[in-house]
């Protein structure tokens, strides 16, 4: 075993110690607890954190939430994530990037190590330019570029190109580590420094310090003296040292050391059913001990001797003994500059090892089954589907006391943890559960004429018609918050328009989510398509859900609007239907009903703050200012208890104004509001448009001719004329229900109901028809004539 430590950065080595003597005193285990973080310290210009362990290594984490908890940690890079495309030389941005991903978790205070390939690689690249110039100096630096590829390279010996690469490696390491202030050390081993007891002895006191001064080590099996490697033949002839033997090391070590996590990057996205890049092949998310037989394995990467296979036996080791493994991609550029620090927030990269199967069936299962089972639903009769419809809304009332005493639950759990808006939320009652009964039917009624309904229909040519007709949109996946009423209404819609669901629902309403979810189970059993509607119980994060594109085709958050944000920010290649903001603004015209203002007001602010269509921002046509009018909407939500915030123009009339607005694009959510004044209705509308967030906007007047200039110019959802903005619901529209509002320009706009969850495709029927008939000179002509659409029996 050889071993040198490179202190990086300009600082004396005994000032850098500094942290490490003032934390010697803490007891050390090897896991983070957050709660545990007492505080942080400025090591050079990165924070440090102590951080007082007590965990005894032993059992792997059960879950990817729970790896955000591992202290110590083996990152493995595999040859072609160090290597560039043509194995000479180093992929430097790479490496940048993972130094800089091992550098900011050594300084959140867990302990780091590297096993790494590489040094054959840069061996090779300095022995051939030593070569070329030893050839010809004269001709090297004198030639064109075309007669120095063409000059001859001999074959180059791996070991020698280890020898020549390692202080080089190991230097660059060095330059990197001490953009960091951190301290690197590398070590070289082979075999026998595990099978010698006192080699081995002496390897884990070394680490040990090393990790105990907060020292980096960088660890590599010492080629230059291992047993030459088998012939490569994808390397032209030319030996390389089997990454195996680092695949092994990097276990090895891990378990040696009892470390939390073993991190293997390699070349590919983790490990998949059959080989990568063949038709059916499937990124396994976990995986189990036993599933070795569900695999088949391909051919290794590019450089390396060990393949996929040997990842997997040395994972599984590692996993035997105590350490979790994740092996993931390290060379794809639009994720290597964070799957390190990806993989250790228990985000859904790579493959997961784990020991402890979950009880049900994955979210990628639940998807497939989600798929599969919309599809059957679809091919129903539509009286079958209003039939599932109407028994779940009938098991709504039959169950009422099972799901009142489930949502008592959730509320004694969530008491003092929700603030009382959300407890509202997550509240159930009787009328409730009417109410739903109710919009269920209105629901099922419309379904009738929805999945294959005929939108238009076209005669091409002589027995050659086009059809173009209704569909479901796929596969669903609606998020929403404390909300267990929202669960019956999606999937009614769902069931309405023949589109498989997965459910994700907040962890407040578990308890009124389960027994809803088996009762819309049980309705859709009557038809056999029980699978159809999927609620995602496992430890699922949102973003990691949102990466689903091959099993989602639509996703609509329904929540807070934070959370409608990270769902859009997260969302890759899947849609997403809804709203981030419900900023609703109404106008009072100069010409406004007194007796009007006051109830609209009241309504659109009081009588559910917390709601999406709650009023925001009232905007008063300066002419009302200091009238009985004003007085009245003053005194009014003085009475109601709302807060106002004084818009720029509003304040500057004002002697003692309220408090001063911090942002016109507000959405409060609670009892306060934003009063503003303005000038005319074209800079209400001026405002709305700058400020608003295209939800729900209102005027107030009774001059039809300025209402109808408001409501053609406002460019919004939704657009009232004296009416309150919480009129902008799918229930009250007629709609039986809606899965959210959306905001968005295309397909569905507004409160969205059935129509919105289905999109079209085109039927073509036609005898032995070419496209070449129809050519110049050709026997045939377009005909293109619009023909009669058929109207459905909805009785």
């Amino acid at each position: 075993m050889l071993s040198q430590v490179y202190c990086s950065g300009s600082q004396p080595f005994r000032q850098r110690l500094l942290p490490w003597v003032q934390s010697t005193a803490l007891s050390r285990s090897h896991r983070v607890q957050p709660s545990a973080i007492r505080h942080v310290r400025s090591w050079s210009n990165i924070p440090f954190i102590t951080v007082p362990l007590s965990r005894t290594h032993g059992k792997s984490f059960a879950h990817r939430s729970e790896l955000k908890h591992a202290k110590r940690i083996v990152v493995k890079l595999g040859s072609a994530v160090v290597t560039r495309g043509d194995e000479c030389g180093l992929a430097l941005g790479r490496l940048a990037s993972i130094v800089e991903q091992v550098s900011v978790l050594q300084n959140q205070g867990r302990e780091m190590m590297l096993v790494t390939s590489g040094a054959v690689a840069f061996g090779k690249q300095r022995l051939r330019h030593e070569i070329l110039l030893s050839q010809s100096v004269r001709q090297a630096l004198h030639s064109g570029q075309n007669q120095l590829k063409e000059m001859a390279i001999p074959v180059l010996e791996a070991r020698a190109c280890a020898a020549a690469g390692q202080s080089g490696l190991m230097a660059l390491y060095e330059a990197m580590f001490t953009q960091y202030s951190i301290c690197a050390a590398q070590i070289l081993v082979t075999n026998l420094d595990f099978h010698d007891e006192q080699k081995r002895r002496n390897l884990n006191g070394t680490l040990h310090e090393l990790l105990r001064m907060n020292i980096v080590p960088i660890v590599n099996t010492n080629d230059a003296v291992v047993p030459p490697a088998e012939p490569n033949s994808d390397l032209q002839g030319v030996n390389v040292i089997s990454v195996k033997d680092n695949d092994s090391l990097a276990a090895r070590l891990a378990v040696e050391m009892k470390t939390d996590l073993l991190i293997v990057l390699s070349d590919v996205e983790g490990l998949f059913d059959s080989p990568p890049g063949s038709d059916d092949a499937k990124l396994i998310d976990i995986f189990y001990p036993g599933d070795q037989q569900s695999v088949t394995f391909g051919t290794k990467s590019r450089v390396g001797m060990g393949g996929m296979e040997a990842k997997v036996k040395a994972a599984l080791w590692a996993l035997q003994g105590g350490t979790s493994v994740v092996i993931a991609n390290g060379t794809h550029p639009k994720v290597s500059g964070h799957v390190i620090t990806d993989i250790v927030e228990g985000k859904k990269v790579g493959t997961f090892f784990s020991e402890v199967k979950p009880a049900g069936p994955t979210v990628e299962q639940q998807g497939e089954m989600a798929r599969s089972g919309g599809r059957m639903l679809a091919t129903l009769e539509p009286e079958q589907r209003a039939e599932i419809i109407h028994h779940l809304a009938d098991l709504l009332t039959d169950q009422r006391d099972e799901i009142l005493l489930a949502n008592k639950k959730d509320l004694e759990e969530a008491e003092g943890r929700l603030a009382a808006p959300l407890l509202k939320r997550l509240s159930l009652s009787t009328s409730k559960l009417n109410s739903l009964a109710i919009g269920l039917r209105q629901i099922a009624a419309s379904s009738q004429d929805s999945v294959g309904r005929v939108l238009r229909r076209t005669r091409i040519a002589k027995n050659l018609e086009l059809e173009q007709v209704a569909v479901p949109i796929g596969v669903l996946l609606v998020i929403f918050e404390s909300r267990p009423d929202c669960l019956p209404q999606v999937a009614a819609l769902a069931i309405a328009s023949g589109n498989g669901l997965l459910l994700k629902g907040g962890k407040e309403a578990t308890h009124s989510n389960r027994i809803l979810h088996l009762l819309a189970q049980e309705a859709l059993s009557i038809h056999g398509v029980k699978e159809a509607i999927q609620l995602v119980n496992t430890r699922e994060e949102v973003e990691d859900l949102c990466r689903l594109d091959k099993m989602i085709d639509l996703i609509i958050p329904r929540g807070s609007s934070q959370l409608v944000r990270d769902i859009q920010k997260a969302a890759k290649g899947i849609p997403v239907m809804g709203h981030s903001e419900g900023i609703c603004h109404m106008y009072v015209d100069s010409e406004a009903s007194v007796d009007k203002v006051t109830r609209l007001v009241r309504d659109s602010k009081c009588e559910y703050p917390a709601a999406c269509n709650a009023l925001e921002t009232l905007l008063i046509h300066r002419d009302l200012l200091r009238t009985p009018l004003f007085d009245q909407i003053i005194d009014m939500l003085r009475v109601e208890q709302v807060k106002i915030h004084a818009g720029p123009k509003f304040a500057s009339y004002l002697t003692f104004s309220p408090s001063e607005v911090k942002s016109l694009r507000t959405e409060y959510g609670d009892l306060e509001l934003c009063i503003e004044v303005v000038d005319s209705v074209q800079e209400a509308i001026d405002h709305i448009h700058k400020y608003g967030s295209s939800h729900t906007d209102v005027i107030v007047t009774e001059n039809e001719k300025t209402a109808e200039f408001f409501l053609q110019h406002v460019d919004s959802a939704c657009v009232f004329w004296n009416a309150s903005t919480r009129f902008s619901d799918g229930y009250r529209f007629g709609l039986g229900a809606e899965v959210g509002i959306s905001t968005s320009r295309i397909h569905a706009r507004g409160p969205v109901g059935l129509e919105g969850l289905l999109t079209t495709k085109w039927l073509l029927r036609g005898q032995d028809h070419v496209v070449s008939d129809f050519s110049e000179h050709g026997s045939l002509k377009y005909l293109h004539e619009n023909l009669p659409v058929p109207q459905r029996n909805t009785n």
